[in-house]
């Protein structure tokens, strides 16, 4: 059964600060493609949400409530409930996620 798939406001606004910066400083194309990888990639994730990796940042017993997908160097982190994979943030996988990741989940 594949799982619908939802971006928060957040998600989206990252995937489309992340387009906007990929068509200037490369190009529109680049930046439609990295687009359309990235959606594939949480599309994936609905329908076999709990192959995601586990995202390494978290704290003990809160991992298991979230997972991963890549298009690298991007990941895709999402949450897995009821009936939906919910994708709480995009981000670049050479930062520093930690702190990022955990003020984007606590805002929810």
């Amino acid at each position: 059964m594949a799982y619908s798939v939802r971006f928060t406001r957040a998600a989206a606004r990252d995937l489309e600060e992340l387009c906007a910066w990929i068509a200037e400083h490369d190009s529109p194309a680049k930046a439609l493609h990295v687009l359309d990888r990235i959606v594939s990639a949480a599309e994936a994730a609905g329908k076999s949400p709990h192959s995601g990796a586990r995202p390494p940042e978290l704290a003990p017993g809160m991992e298991a409530e979230y997972r991963q997908v890549f298009f690298k160097p991007y990941r895709v982190i999402y949450e897995v409930g009821g009936n939906e994979v919910i994708v709480h943030l995009i981000a670049d996988g050479r930062r520093n996620l930690q702190a990022l990741l955990l003020r984007r989940l606590d805002e929810g």
